[in-house]
């Protein structure tokens, strides 16, 4: 099984001698590469040998990984780390300008290590074994996803700023809290366990969705929705109505 450094070294080989340079590469160190960098689908276990800087996009995507060391610390581009077999995010860059994708890692525990602000895009669906949102970004520009996670009960470590839409539905999601106080999509709650929406953004710029619940209640609901709300489907059977909706919220869609 190759590793990076292998893998790199032999398409450098392959490029020295399309230019007819026959230069032999003992030893390879990529300090920097100015455009996006793809180590995706090679079976890796480990980043060892990766640029410590890289100006476009990084994927390292559909390997063997157990850690994120070796990733590099800044990455003006996109981050992508899904399918591999990390348990936590220990390693990944610090910094994102682009989007950070880590679903689809079946043995992500911990969002520990993950960048302290992405500015696109964050997304942590279907980690089946993830438990806690602790050590996400506490701020994310774009939309925040952390759906289909099915043994996740709580947002407690959610970002406090998401400017897009917020995704946690088709958890097992006991209550809200945790959740920001604003967002500037839509909301969405769908498909848990909640019995109440205490804890709930008071601002949702986009529609609000918490139907598929155990609600029996609207109490905590968003004081004010930009788009649609819907609250329907309860599994407690409780059916609200347009008037119930418009006692605890104003809603504009």
């Amino acid at each position: 099984m190759k590793n990076l450094k292998q893998i790199i070294k032999e398409e450098y080989r392959k490029i020295l001698k399309e230019q007819n340079q026959g230069a032999y590469i003992k030893t390879l160190k990529i300090r920097k590469v100015h455009g996006s960098f793809y180590c995706d689908n090679n079976k890796l276990t480990s980043l060892e040998g990766a640029p410590t800087s890289v100006g476009g996009n990084f994927d390292c995507s559909d390997n063997n990984l157990v850690s994120l060391k070796g990733v590099p610390s800044s990455v003006v581009g996109n981050f992508y780390c899904q399918f591999n077999n990390f348990t936590s995010l220990e390693g990944a860059p610090s910094s994102v300008v682009g989007n950070f994708d880590c679903s689809y890692n079946k043995n992500l525990t911990s969002l520990e290590g993950a960048p302290s602000s992405v500015v696109g895009n964050f997304d942590c669906s279907y980690n089946k074994n993830l438990t806690s949102l602790e050590g996400a970004p506490t701020s994310v520009g774009d939309y925040f996803d952390c759906s289909n996670n099915s043994k996740l009960t709580s947002l407690e470590g959610a970002p406090t700023e998401v400017g897009g839409s917020f995704y946690c539905h088709e958890n097992k999601l006991t209550s809200l809290k945790g959740a920001p106080t604003s967002v500037g999509d839509n909301f969405d709650c769908s498909d848990n366990n909640l019995t109440s929406l205490e804890g709930a953004p008071s601002l949702v710029d986009g529609s609000f969705y918490c139907y598929k619940n155990n609600l029996n209640s609207l109490k905590g609901a968003p004081n004010s929705v930009g788009g649609n709300f819907n609250c329907k489907l309860q599994k407690s059977d409780i059916e609200f109505t347009k008037e119930d909706v418009e006692k605890v919220s104003n809603v504009k869609g």
